[in-house]
């Protein structure tokens, strides 16, 4: 039967929805409340009551803006671990490849580390339940290898070099996510931080690679927030708060029934970087829109790459009787010029997504001259008085082509589609112990490995349908060898398989075009004042 109190519940949320804004009658809460009495008291079936009411409640939210959303108690678990900065479990990432559990790395000093777990093992019993071969999801996975701290599990992993099972009882303990995936020296005064997401944890990870940095000699700082999609305003906030001074305004927040709430800038320790770039892309958005708005408001630093997603609302978290959630937009944040950078929903949530196509297919991402603002988006930065847009994203002060020949369609397919990653994950495997002998750290294999042609064909074999004419291969194969950029994309993914991802940026850095253009601005005081025009 459907679930009464799960309707009444519903009912109870838009009444005092209602109650509080006054733009739901009462003839609108009545008329619901009587077609969900009528399908309780009356529908022939039995009917899922929560899925119903979900199904309501989602179709409710997608009537007002594309990010005003609902969450089940599992989706709200998930989104809450991922953005708290730690979670209570093994320590272990993995990836579920042909139904087989493979670990990836263990996290340094956590439990799965100090019980004895390798890169490359490959869970097949957990609590003596055969997980291999039989379609476990990583939703299963999760159920089984998390909980309580201080609880344990038992495990057993197939190691391809002993070719044997061992077992492992771990003791699960609080696992600290780092939000920083690679901070390193680009250059002997340069330092580099790439931030994955704005999370409980990103202020400390953040402050503590920028510490690391100026220790070993960074005077200047790159910031990569390409692909990052935001988080928690606060984490932003607090990282703003690093390169300005006491009481600058950092954004402020408004909305029809939510005051404006200032955020400003406070006094205390500050690490100081002389120049400033902020690395973009059109994946940018929410929490990494807030930190390059506001640098480039108060002239701090340059923002290069591409334009941002465009995404200034602000969401609050409302939750709901059975631990489910929906997350209401209550406001839209502003840089500190006033400018507001959400880009338009008014032709519905599917144009709204899909923007970045449109954004490719107009050639935006080529040329920025495809980029058109109105006069009435128009701003000016607060010190240096240069020209900035809002409504739709932040538009970088370089601009910087994405470069759609580095991969031909092919490799792109098998990069997409898994196989290479399987692939590379096998080939490590296989010749881990080697890799551990000769290239034992990576420095080493950084200079010295080599991707040669016998890889590439390899690759090639592996991934070929055998639908496909054999002609059509070895053009592919050709398409790969003839590629520089090929080798250094399966060098890197080799080296994140064997040390972690700041050795994959290591790499693939090399070979940005993003990333050597930054390094080139920042590099040299001329071209940098140039762009932000400051006096020389």
């Amino acid at each position: 039967m459907i679930h009464k109190f799960k309707i009444f519940g519903f009912i109870f949320l838009l009444f005092s929805i209602s109650q509080s804004y006054s733009q739901l009658s009462d003839n609108n809460i009545l008329k619901l409340t009587q077609v969900l009495r009528n399908v309780s008291n009356y529908y022939v079936d039995t009917i899922n009551g929560e899925k119903m009411v979900n199904r309501l409640i989602v179709d409710a939210l997608s009537e007002l803006d594309p990010h005003s959303s609902f969450y089940t108690k599992d989706q709200v678990d998930d989104l809450n671990r991922d953005l708290a900065g730690s979670f209570t479990g093994i320590g272990i990432s993995y990836l579920i490849i042909r139904d087989s559990v493979r670990i990836m790395s263990t996290i340094h000093g956590g439990p799965s580390e100090k019980s004895g777990i390798k890169q490359g093992d490959r869970i097949i019993f957990v609590e003596d339940k055969n997980i291999a071969s039989v379609g476990v999801t990583d939703k299963d996975l999760k159920s089984l290898l998390l909980g309580d701290e201080g609880s344990k599990v038992k495990i057993s992993v197939f190691r391809p070099r002993h070719q044997k099972l061992i077992s492992f009882n771990i003791e699960r303990s609080v696992i600290k996510l780092n939000s920083v995936e690679a901070a390193y020296m680009a250059t002997k005064d340069v330092g580099y931080i790439k931030l994955e997401k704005f999370a409980e944890n990103t202020t400390d990870d953040f402050l503590n690679a920028a510490k690391m940095l100026k220790k070993a000699g960074a005077e200047h700082l790159i910031i990569d927030l390409q692909g990052n999609g935001g988080g928690y305003l606060k984490a932003a906030v607090n990282i703003c708060d690093n390169f300005f001074n006491n009481n600058e305004l950092i954004l402020y927040t408004e909305g029809a029934k939510s005051p404006k709430i200032r955020y400003f800038a406070t006094e205390g320790e500050k690490i100081n970087f002389n120049r400033l770039i902020i690395l973009m892309d059109e994946g940018s958005a929410s929490a990494s829109e807030i930190l390059a708005g506001a640098i480039q408001d108060w002239d701090r630093g340059i923002i290069l790459g591409r334009r941002s997603f465009g995404k200034g609302l602000v969401q609050r978290p409302f939750y709901l009787a059975d631990g489910s959630m929906m997350r209401l937009t209550v406001a839209r944040y502003y840089t500190p010029s006033g400018r507001c950078i959400q880009k338009s929903y008014s032709s519905g949530k599917n144009d709204y997504y899909k923007d970045i196509n449109s954004r490719f297919e107009n050639g935006e991402l080529m040329n920025p001259d495809s980029i058109k603002f109105a006069d009435s988006l128009k701003f000016n930065t607060l010190r240096n008085k240069r020209v900035i847009y809002g409504g739709g994203g932040i538009m970088p002060d370089v601009f910087v082509p994405l470069d759609t020949t580095l991969f031909p369609e092919f490799y792109k397919e098998i990069v997409s589609n898994g196989k290479l990653l399987s692939f590379i994950h096998d080939f490590v495997d296989r010749k881990r112990e080697y890799f551990n002998t000769v290239f034992y750290e990576f420095e080493k294999f950084d200079k010295d490995y080599f991707v040669d042609e016998n890889l590439i064909r390899k690759i090639t074999d592996f991934a070929w349908s055998e639908k496909s004419a054999e002609k059509d291969k070895n053009k592919a194969f050709n398409s790969l060898t003839q590629n520089q950029m090929i080798r250094i994309h399966i060098k890197a993914l080799i080296a994140n398989d064997l040390w972690d991802d700041e050795e994959y940026y290591k790499i693939t850095n090399k070979t940005s075009s993003v990333f050597l253009k930054a390094v080139d601005v920042i590099s040299d005081n001329d071209k940098y004042n140039k762009i932000i025009k400051n006096k020389l």
